[in-house]
């Protein structure tokens, strides 16, 4: 069940992707890592045939080549020879045994070695940035931002290096002490989606490094590309430091997966991708006892109140609903609008939505605003959800087409006249599709914004301040991110990142989510000369 489900994630890999793969590697001549126009691929180290292991020393797969593809244009980029079981138990005695010599060295000096890889992630920001962009869809913009939150985190884990710390509480007992340490864990696992191909990595890698632990990566099948140029950049620092390959990369299918989470040498699994994999990831960890860090599907609401500043609030349903095509994990799928504004605000934003459609594009080209789905599957998964939706009764204000051009391309799409509870609404769709409600009030579009399995991003448009303590407050918002006045996709780097129920609990990136990569451990220091029992209990 568990190597099925790995197979079928919509986040991770997909049914289409090698048969679609194929086809185009019969029908092309050359690469675009081939071509002049796409130079920027060579200087990130990348060539026609790429290997997709590195455990110290980057080694050809065994478990045969796979072809990334660029979704925009529906061309082949370069080929990847992906690895095997045996190939990942390479990867993981690497990983263990560079470990043992990580482990012991000061975190500020771990910290100073995650400071070079932001700072050689600097010079290579705009050409990674470009292959995140033609490899997984999103925009050039999108695409060198994801890098720079890899930076950005690099940063933040350089300032944590000297000031991770546990804490002193007093004792009940006279002369006694007590301390909290935290230690790293070991080896901790990370598989990827390929919506966030580089950062999500970079979330993971620089606090786990900084901690003590070292990392394996296994990035998404179609996003291959993007896992071993980053990979590249990051081993290059390590090996200039002398140090063992503190990070490790095994580029697979769902058996690679499937193993990475039931080898007891992984402390900790951070899974990215669908909430039925993630379940099956989280009865195996646990299984194990075993850790695991779970980010899983979204379905975010933004909510305008009758106090709502409208500008604003369009602006952040735009970019929300239609960033990415639609696929990021905080995408806006559900728009609960006051009824008092319903009409006015939802004929503003379809008119956005018509004049989006003169910039649509490659996203390599600097006046595309908007982009492809990764691939067939998406267009398939579009498609059958538009028609559920309108046999539910659902009316298209605008899209609901496929795109004719080549790649995978289809029409932003907002959706009406559906019951807020809905099977189609309550079900995340990985696509550009919003769903639109009239509310009465506050309250009742707050049990909307709850009603539904995910709990990941949420917004709130008011200007009143009671709506806004309201909102986040314990009648409020359930999701691990609750804004106001901002769009709910995306996050910055200073906060945890991550959601409740049915997204899996996880938390990345700020805050105190560095716990979630160590062991706690509780001393008590007897510094007396005698032996006093807790609780005033005497023994003799």
């Amino acid at each position: 069940m568990l190597t099925a489900l790995f197979h079928r994630a919509p986040k991770l890999t997909n049914l289409f992707y090698q048969a679609s793969s194929t086809r185009f590697a019969r029908s092309m001549a050359t690469c675009l890592v081939e071509e002049d126009n796409y130079s920027f691929l060579k200087d990130l180290g990348l060539k026609r045939v790429n290997n997709g292991v590195y455990n110290g020393e980057w080694a050809s797969g065994k478990a045969g080549t796979v072809q990334s593809i660029d979704p925009a244009s529906g061309r082949v980029i370069a080929e990847v020879t992906t690895g095997s079981v045996q190939d990942l138990e390479r990867c993981l005695s690497a990983g263990v045994a560079a470990y043992q010599e990580w482990k012991k060295l000061p975190a500020p000096f771990r910290g100073e070695i995650v400071r070079q890889i932001g700072d050689e992630l600097r010079k290579f920001r705009e050409p990674l940035g470009k292959l995140v962009a033609l490899e997984m869809g999103k925009i050039l913009p999108e695409g060198v931002g994801e890098v720079q939150e890899f930076i950005d985190i690099c940063d933040y884990a350089v300032g944590l290096s000297r000031m991770v710390g546990g804490a002193i509480f007093p004792s009940e007992r006279h002369q006694h002490t007590i301390l909290e340490k935290w230690n790293p864990l070991g080896l901790v696992g990370v598989i990827s989606a390929f919506n966030f191909p580089c950062a999500v990595f970079g979330w993971n890698a620089a606090i786990a490094l900084t901690i003590g632990n070292t990392v394996l990566w296994k990035g998404a099948p179609s996003t291959s590309l993007v896992s071993i140029a980053t990979t590249k950049i990051v081993s290059d620092v390590i090996k200039r430091n002398n140090l063992p390959p503190v990070v490790t990369l095994c580029q697979g299918g769902d058996d690679i997966g499937k193993q990475m989470v039931k080898d007891e040498r992984v402390k900790l699994m951070s899974f990215t991708g669908s909430t039925a994999v993630g379940r099956m990831v989280g009865v195996e960890m646990q299984r194990r006892f075993g850790r695991c860090l779970l980010e899983l599907g979204g379905n975010n609401a933004l909510i305008i109140n009758e106090d709502a500043p409208q500008e604003m609030a369009l602006d952040a349903a735009y970019f929300g609903c239609i960033g990415t095509a639609g696929q990021r994990c905080t995408t806006t799928r559900r728009l609960i609008i006051h009824e008092k504004l319903y009409d006015g605000f939802l004929q503003k934003l379809v008119k956005r939505y018509s004049n989006l459609m003169q910039r649509v594009g490659h996203p390599l080209d600097q006046a595309t605003l908007y982009g492809p789905v990764h691939n067939q599957q998406a267009v398939e998964n579009y498609k059958q959800t538009i028609q559920e939706a309108v046999s539910l009764g659902g009316k298209i204000e605008c899209g609901g087409k496929i795109i004719q051009r080549p790649g995978f391309f289809v029409e932003p799409t907002i959706i009406s006249n559906l019951p807020h509870d809905a099977p189609v609404v309550k079900r995340e769709t990985f696509a550009p599709i919003v769903y639109v409600f009239r509310a009465k009030n506050l309250t009742e579009a707050i049990s909307w914004n709850n009603e539904v399995d995910q709990g990941l991003s949420s917004a709130l448009f008011t200007n009143n301040i009671q709506s806004a303590f309201q909102w986040i407050g314990e009648n409020g918002s359930d999701c691990g991110i609750v804004n106001i006045n901002t769009s709910p996709s995306g996050a910055e780097i200073g906060g945890a990142f991550g959601g409740e129920k049915h997204t899996g609990g996880g938390r990345e990136s700020g805050s105190d989510a560095w716990k979630q990569y160590a062991r706690r451990s509780t001393i008590t220091v007897n510094h007396s000369t005698d032996l006093p029992l807790a609780q005033g209990i005497v023994f003799e």
